[in-house]
C-alpha cells in the first residue's frame, strides 16, 4: 500500500489497486446490509447471484497484499539503491499495526473494549511489510525463492493442527491455520489472515517490482502471457483435485453449481490455488491497463493512490450508513452497531436483497470519490508533513 506521489508511478498498479478497492466495499456493504445470513460461498444454501457477489471480492487480499510487496519494489527503484527501505517497511508495518488493533477494530464494531483483535487483510499487510523488512536484506532470487516456497508449500500442512503442537500451537495459529488465540481476561486474537503464505505473497509481489521496471519485460504481451500462465496452472491443479486446496470440488446435478464448485477455492488460509485462481486474472486486468487504457479509468487510480485513508474511512462509512438506515427504519440499532449481519442476535429476517446492497455500495463509492481527492491534494500542498506519506 505504497501511497508516494511521485509522476513515476505507474497507472495501471493504482488502476488494479482502486479496482479491488471498489469490490472491497461491495463486499463490506454486504456485510451490513445484507439479506442473507450465512457463507455466500455455502453451495447448499447460496444463489448464483449472491457467490458471484462474494467471489468477485476474493480478488481484494491477495491483490493488495501482492501489489504492497511491488511498489516496495518500486518505492526503493525510485529513490536509489540507499534508500532506506527495510526502515520504511518496518515502520509502515508497525503503523499498520497500530490501527489495526485501535481505528480499524473499532470501526467494526463501535466498541471502546479492544481486547478481541481481528487480524485481517491490514493485519497480514502489517506483518509481511515486517517481514520484509528483513527479506529485502537478501539477494532478491532469495528473498522471491522463499516466497514462493511459501505459495507453493504451506498447504503440504493443512493437516497439522495447533492441538498437535502443544505449546507451540498458538504460533501455529498465527502462522498457519488462523485459530483464535484466547490471552486470557478477555483477550482474544483471531488471526484469521495468517501469516505464512500472505508473506510469501508479498515477497514474490517485491521479485515482479522488478520485472516492472525493465520496459522490455513489462508489455501487455507478456503481462497476459504470465496471467494465463497462472490460470492454466489452477485449471490444471484444480482439475486434479490432488493438491492446493483443503477443499475438492465435486459434480452437482446443476453443471453450474458443478463450476462454482470449481472455482470455491479456500480463502482463510488462502490455499495456493486461491492465489493462482485470483492473482491470474489480477494479471491480465494489469496487462489491459497498461498505457493509455489507464487513462479512462482516473476514478480507479484515485482509490489506487489513497489505499489506506480510503480503506479506514469506507469502513466507518458503511458502518454509520447501516446504523442510520437501521434507525430510520425503526430497524435493530444496537445489533448493527455491534457488527452487522454476522451478530447473533440480529433478526435474521433483518436485511435487504443484493439490488439495495449494489445502491448503497455505489452511494458509498460516490461520497468517497471527493473525500480522497480533497486528501489526496492536501497531501501535495502538505508534503512536508512527513506522517501523510504512511497514509
Amino acid at each position: 500500500m505504497e501511497t508516494d506521489s511521485s509522476p513515476r508511478r505507474l497507472a495501471s498498479i493504482d488502476t488494479l489497486r482502486g479496482l479491488v478497492m471498489v469490490l472491497m466495499t461491495l463486499d463490506h456493504t454486504r456485510d451490513f446490509f445484507s439479506a442473507s445470513h450465512f457463507s455466500p460461498t455455502d453451495l447448499d444454501k447460496t444463489s448464483l447471484a449472491l457467490f458471484l457477489t462474494r467471489w468477485i471480492t476474493h480478488f481484494c487480499a491477495p491483490v493488495f497484499v501482492f501489489l504492497a510487496g511491488t511498489s516496495a519494489y518500486l518505492w526503493q527503484d525510485r529513490r536509489g539503491a540507499d534508500a532506506p527501505l527495510s526502515r520504511f517497511l518496518l515502520e509502515r508495518g508497525l503503523l499498520l499495526l497500530v490501527l489495526t488493533c485501535t481505528v480499524e477494530a473499532y470501526s467494526w464494531n463501535f466498541r471502546a473494549d479492544l481486547r478481541h483483535i481481528d487480524g485481517g487483510v491490514l493485519w497480514a499487510i502489517a506483518w509481511s511489510m515486517i517481514a520484509l523488512a528483513g527479506l529485502v536484506k537478501l539477494p532478491l532470487g532469495w528473498c522471491v525463492s522463499l516466497g514462493v516456497t511459501m505459495i507453493l508449500g504451506h498447504n503440504a500442512f493443512d493437516k497439522l493442527k495447533p492441538v498437535d503442537l502443544g505449546g507451540f500451537g498458538p504460533w501455529w495459529g498465527l502462522l498457519h491455520t488462523g485459530d483464535d488465540v484466547p490471552f486470557g481476561d478477555g483477550w482474544l486474537l483471531n488471526p484469521y489472515y495468517p501469516l505464512i503464505p500472505w508473506v510469501g505473497v508479498m515477497a514474490v509481489g517485491f521479485g515482479f517490482g522488478r520485472l516492472l521496471t525493465n520496459n522490455v519485460w513489462r508489455t501487455r504481451r507478456r503481462l497476459l502471457i504470465l496471467g494465463l500462465t497462472l490460470i492454466g496452472a489452477f485449471v490444471v491443479l484444480r482439475l486434479s483435485n490432488l493438491y492446493g486446496d483443503p477443499k475438492l470440488w465435486q459434480s452437482y446435478p446443476d453443471p453450474v453449481f458443478t463450476l462454482l464448485s470449481f472455482i470455491n477455492c479456500h480463502k482463510y488460509p488462502p490455499s495456493l490455488l486461491y492465489l493462482l485462481m485470483t492473482l491470474g486474472p489480477a494479471l491480465l486486468v494489469l496487462a489491459l491497463t497498461e498505457g493509455k487504457a489507464a487513462e479512462r479509468l482516473g476514478f480507479l487510480q484515485l482509490f489506487g493512490r489513497t489505499p489506506l485513508f480510503f480503506y479506514l474511512l469506507h469502513l466507518y462509512l458503511i458502518h454509520g450508513l447501516a446504523v442510520l438506515l437501521a434507525v430510520i427504519t425503526d430497524g435493530p440499532v444496537a445489533a448493527i452497531i455491534r457488527g452487522g449481519i454476522w451478530v447473533p442476535e440480529l433478526p435474521q429476517d433483518y436485511g435487504y436483497g443484493l439490488p439495495v446492497v449494489y445502491g448503497i455500495c455505489l452511494l458509498v463509492v460516490l461520497m468517497l470519490y471527493p473525500i480522497c481527492h480533497g486528501f489526496e491534494m492536501l497531501k501535495a500542498r502538505k508534503s512536508h508533513w512527513r506522517w501523510l506519506k504512511y497514509l
